[in-house]
């Protein structure tokens, strides 16, 4: 499973690891993902999605529906 936000698309980024003596080499910044179980009303049922905790914060401001409806996620294939 790729390392990717549901809701918000959030993916890894790729940056520069810089030494006290100014030596630079890759390393990976990951999001921040969480997997979880939210109660999805309209559905009647839980479903379970691998969301950024950004993502989770909007969820609760917004409410499930609201925001897949604006993201363009069916929430029916979860």
């Amino acid at each position: 499973m790729a390392r990717k936000c549901t809701f918000t698309g959030k993916r890894p980024n790729v940056a520069n690891k810089v030494s006290h003596s100014n030596r630079k080499s890759k390393k990976r910044q990951l999001p921040n993902l969480q997997t979880r179980r939210l109660w999805w009303a309209e559905g009647d049922r839980f479903v379970r999605v691998r969301l950024s905790t950004r993502a989770m914060r909007t969820i609760d401001r917004k409410g499930l529906q609201n925001y897949a409806d604006e993201v363009g996620l069916d929430l029916s294939r979860f």
